[in-house]
């Protein structure tokens, strides 16, 4: 059977990981978080106080940041120069941060560059905010992800003190409304709808409701191939 390329994009906090992770195994396909990505240059940056504001630090700090995935028993975890992130990135210090990052044009160009570079064999659900406008432009299936903005600040709400971290409602809240800000004005490949794209609004799905819906388009488009 002909394997196909899926992109997921949407806001912040609308379950795109959730979704792509579980359509990724239902599919035998790879699956990819790009938000993981932007996440892990941030903490570099981060990390070694990288000014976003100085291109050539920042394409030399690119330089030093060797990113891949692996898929083991607690699931799909990102390595940084070797080093398992997957849990520090979902800090707020990095969410507070990551849509800087991602706004800045070399940041972007190289992430591109290893997203293709990972989906050229296809057989990929990759998610992200420009997935299916940049990176795959022709992707067999775009889908587009969106739910209210109180249901996501709830949900990465609850996420966050699952994990432990001090933080309110109201916090993550501007926090969400922030990187939507950021993400959609930004110059170099903004966040928007490709039109080719299905819309999906989980405001009032679960993730299996959001699965199947899914599912069906990919086995549709699949077949189609």
């Amino acid at each position: 059977m002909k394997k196909i390329i899926i992109a997921i994009d949407g806001h912040s906090s609308t379950g795109k990981s959730t979704l792509a992770r579980a359509l990724g195994e239902a599919l035998g396909y790879k699956y990819i978080s790009t938000g993981d990505m932007y996440r892990a240059v941030t903490l570099y940056f981060l990390r070694h106080g990288v000014p976003l504001d100085d291109p050539e630090a920042v394409r030399q700090a690119l330089s030093q940041i060797r990113l891949e995935f692996e898929t083991g028993p607690n699931g799909n975890r990102i390595l940084m120069n070797g080093q398992d992130v997957q849990d520090e990135i979902r800090s707020m210090e990095v969410a507070d941060m990551v849509s800087q990052v991602a706004a800045i044009p070399e940041v972007r160009r190289e992430m591109v560059r290893q997203q293709r570079l990972i989906g050229r064999d296809k057989g990929v659900v990759m998610d992200g905010r420009d997935i299916g406008t940049v990176v795959f432009p022709d992707a067999e299936l775009k889908i587009f992800l969106t739910a209210s903005p109180e249901v996501r600040a709830r949900r990465r709400y609850e996420e966050l003190r699952a994990q432990g971290m001090d933080v309110s409602l109201d916090e993550v809240r501007r926090n969400i409304e922030a990187r939507d800000r950021i993400d959609s004005t930004r110059e170099d490949s903004p966040l928007r709808m490709a039109d080719d794209a299905v819309l999906i609004d989980n405001s009032k799905l679960t993730p299996q409701e959001q699965l199947n819906r899914a599912l069906a388009l990919a086995r549709a488009r699949i077949e189609d191939c």
